[in-house]
């Protein structure tokens, strides 16, 4: 007896098809959004490494003018007679709270002009930047220049009485101020004006506050020097203040 072999095909039907049509476009757009995504982050970093090179440069070229400072003022004598003229004192022209040194001034691709006013140095976290302050304040501006280094945002000038305070980045790397809210109470860093003076403060508080929250900006200082360090959290949800004064 002869056997008759049959193959037996699948029936595809078109609710198989429509799924398996669904599926397809899903995985598509899965590896779509994958490849997007991965764009995106190296694309992050780059800018953030690119924010970083020009903050470097605009670091080094505010050390330059310190030391410009620096020798202009060492080169400026004045003689002064003492009570027997007999003898000459030679001393240095000294009058700090009325000096006016020359700011590097620079202009961002938008068209936003700034000025280095200063530098910091937390040597914990291993930070070393210029701090920067815009001509107009507005929000714009300074969302502009934190991708240059960290701001002024509010207070007296570097080094002089009362709060002066500095916004930075939270990049949740190693750059900008990421690594300011690792601080502790009792830590120290230094700020160094254009004219080369150099102050050491302390840290004496340290808390969180909700991005609305803008009393750390008062300027009751009761005649110290004060500084206020301001970042985000790590997920950028509330605002991390650090307050020092000077280091007696």
């Amino acid at each position: 007896m002869n056997q008759i072999l049959i193959n037996k095909k699948l029936y595809v039907t078109p609710e198989l098809k429509r799924k398996k049509k669904v599926y397809r476009f899903h995985f598509i757009l899965s590896v779509f959004l994958l490849i997007v995504l991965v764009s995106l982050c190296i694309y992050a970093e780059y800018d953030r490494n690119k924010s970083e090179e020009a903050s470097q440069q605009i670091l080094s070229d505010v050390n330059k003018s310190i030391e410009e400072q620096k020798q202009a003022k060492s080169d400026v004598l004045v003689v002064v007679l003492n009570n027997s003229q007999e003898d000459l004192n030679i001393e240095a022209l000294t009058s700090e709270e009325n000096e006016t040194p020359q700011m590097d001034k620079y202009t961002t691709e938008s068209g936003y002009t700034y000025y280095t006013i200063a530098t910091i140095s937390i040597p914990k976290i291993n930070v070393n930047y210029s701090i920067i302050e815009g001509e107009t304040g507005s929000e714009k501006e300074t969302e502009e220049l934190l991708k240059k280094s960290p701001c002024k945002l509010e207070g007296p000038e570097p080094n002089k009485r009362g709060n002066f305070c500095v916004v930075g980045h939270n990049y949740r790397n190693t750059k900008f101020f990421s690594k300011v809210p690792t601080l502790q109470i009792g830590d120290t860093f230094t700020i160094t004006d254009l004219t080369g003076k150099t102050i050491e403060y302390r840290i004496y508080n340290m808390y969180e506050v909700v991005p609305e929250d803008t009393s750390c900006l008062d300027q009751v200082a009761n005649g110290k020097r004060e500084v206020t360090l301001i970042t985000c959290t790590n997920d950028s949800k509330r605002r991390v203040i650090v307050k020092a004064e000077e280091a007696k």
